[in-house]
């Protein structure tokens, strides 16, 4: 029999690829502070949504570290977009950790409120902002979990990683913590 933790774990996966390609209602970008795109996972968002994601972006005149803004999808197979931005890596001792996990949790809140059942999130902060893949999962996967134990929707959040070793650093925390929610 399993437990409620067990199926929280089970409404998360981990996997490799493009997240501008991903099926279902909401992706997460990891944006800049001005959310008209940039390098990375924002720059290919931007440029797979097409410029009327620009255009809205621009409308609503930015976002702060920590925080999300939800836009429409355009030319992405999704609904929406979810904007959050990631805290710049600074050795961890500047609240990066405490801002990386409201990125998750505000983004979570933005897709309930229109019911995506379906999430997709790449690891936020950990390209050009630096952030420790391992530290990002730590972060990331708890956050998520905890949001998932206390709302019914999302149903399923996806974790889209740029490769096959960041994906195997993702899996072996995910193992660990759920080792460590076993009773």
């Amino acid at each position: 029999m399993s437990s409620p933790a067990d199926s929280v774990w089970e409404r998360i996966q981990l996997t490799c690829g493009d997240i501008t390609a991903w099926h279902g209602d909401a992706i997460v970008n990891a944006a800049n502070r001005s959310l008209l795109g940039g390098k990375g996972v924002d720059g290919a968002i931007h440029r797979a949504a097409g410029p009327r994601l620009t255009d809205e972006c621009r409308a609503i005149g930015g976002c702060m570290t920590g925080d999300a803004k939800r836009t429409g999808a355009y030319e992405l197979p999704v609904r929406w977009v979810i904007h959050t931005v990631g805290p710049v890596w600074r050795g961890g001792g500047r609240g990066e950790e405490a801002l990386l996990s409201r990125c998750h949790r505000r983004s979570l809140e933005l897709a309930a409120e229109v019911g995506a059942q379906t999430v997709a999130f790449p690891a936020i902060s950990t390209g050009a902002y630096g952030y420790p893949v391992d530290e990002a999962a730590r972060g990331a996967l708890p956050t998520v979990a905890d949001f998932l134990s206390r709302h019914p929707i999302p149903q399923h959040v996806t974790f889209m990683l740029f490769s096959t070793a960041a994906l195997d650093v993702w899996r072996r925390v995910l193992e660990e913590l759920k080792q460590e929610s076993m009773p």
